[in-house]
């Protein structure tokens, strides 16, 4: 059973780094068996934050370790580098759970641990005596955290779910692109995103619990609530009028003006959400008489007359090229910033001066974006190769 002072009171020596600092999550024990993005996410994020995470895979490994065209080289290891996004700082081994001596070391590794993550579908676990019922039987401090795409009740909730079809469930696909295209996905999987990060604080709530009550619990993570739930404001511009959001291109539904405008030579966005932001704007594009203008008021009349806001606000751009615009607007004080690639945001002097970009291990990749004043990242480790620790000590059980 796991030691009550383990991870809250630690030997103080344990905890000790570069001068006083330390790893916020230290001594935090996490097993995860799970796959692709959500799960390895929270344990991705808990293990940055100082958690010792073994990820357990089957022999054959995780699906993203197939998900190319990018592959990273590491050792004898040729895993894609959507693999390495998800899963830096953990330790790896395989299980086959149709072997019981395999499963007997996972369920051992896993009488000590304080969390468990996993995203299998609701009850396959059971068979092998991995739910959290069995589980928590003979360690009753574990933390066993679950995703699925709906939950483990509700009529979908054997259902499988991907991100993609989360979003095109939840409707954020369906206020997302211009009012007379396609629905558009979001660039990135945010269901999962949201999801993970969700899951991280559900965890630290249940761990905070847990120094109250001396029990872990079981975390019910959907990706289809996660996903619902991120829609904030759109929400409840439906539940709040009955009328259901519309697409809007990258107009904001809300606020006027807050979108992408055209410029001699490309695009930028502007962002006023106030009225003092809107009057540096008119003072910066040399537009005072914008100021008094009753179609200019404020916010609801800019909204009300969104159209012919945003034509002359586009009108005075058309001339001005991006860097003279940005430079005078943000003299300024008007909000606003340039269309990045990629390649560009992960260049950008801001991202360099914040350490965002690490190599641990050699291996490219981007921090947990959390800093504080008293404790490190722990950022020394790249993700495992596929049972790259099953031979290791440092995961004998306890």
């Amino acid at each position: 059973m796991q030691n009550e002072d383990k991870f809250y009171a630690p030997q103080l020596g344990s905890l000790l780094k570069k001068g006083s600092e330390m790893y916020p999550l230290e001594g935090l024990k996490v097993i995860e068996i799970a796959r692709v993005l959500a799960g390895p996410w929270i344990g991705q994020t808990l293990a940055d934050l100082g958690a010792e995470v073994t990820k357990v895979e089957s022999p054959d490994g995780d699906d993203t370790r197939n998900w190319g065209p990018n592959y990273i080289k590491k050792g004898k290891d040729n895993s894609a580098a959507y693999f390495h996004s998800t899963n830096r700082g953990k330790q790896g081994v395989t299980v086959d759970f149709n072997d019981p001596k395999r499963l007997s070391y996972l369920k051992e590794l896993i009488s000590s641990a304080d969390v468990l993550i996993e995203n299998f579908k609701v009850g396959s676990l059971e068979k092998f005596g991995l739910d959290f019922s069995t589980l928590s039987a003979t360690n009753p401090r574990l933390i066993y955290c679950s995703v699925t795409g709906f939950g483990q009740d509700g009529p979908r909730a054997h259902k499988a779910g991907y991100d993609f079809m989360i979003q095109g469930m939840t409707g954020i696909m369906d206020i997302t692109g211009e009012p007379d295209g396609m629905p558009q996905k979001v660039g990135v999987a945010f269901a999962d995103i949201f999801t993970g990060l969700y899951g991280v604080i559900g965890i630290q709530a249940a761990l905070a619990q847990r120094e109250r009550t001396g029990t872990g619990q079981h975390i019910d993570m959907a990706l289809f609530d996660c996903m619902l739930a991120a829609q904030a404001n759109q929400n409840l511009n439906y539940l709040s009028t009955g009328e259901s959001p519309e697409r809007m291109g990258n107009a904001h539904p809300s606020i006027v003006p807050y979108q992408v405008f055209p410029v001699a030579d490309g695009h930028i966005v502007i962002a006023c959400g106030n009225n003092r932001q809107f009057h540096n704007l008119a003072h910066a594009l040399d537009r005072q008489d914008w100021i008094n203008n009753p179609i200019f008021a404020d916010n609801l009349t800019r909204i009300l007359n969104r159209s012919e806001v945003v034509s002359q606000i586009t009108q005075q751009l058309s001339t001005w090229n991006k860097l003279e615009v940005l430079s005078s607007l943000e003299a300024a004080g008007v909000p606003s910033g340039p269309i990045n690639t990629v390649a560009e945001a992960l260049e950008d002097p801001q991202t360099l001066y914040r350490g965002m970009r690490i190599t641990p291990e050699g291996i490219p990749g981007v921090r947990t974006p959390i800093k504080f004043s008293d404790s490190s990242l722990q950022l020394e480790r790249a993700a495992p190769g596929l049972g790259e620790h099953n031979n290791s000590d440092d995961l004998e059980p306890d």
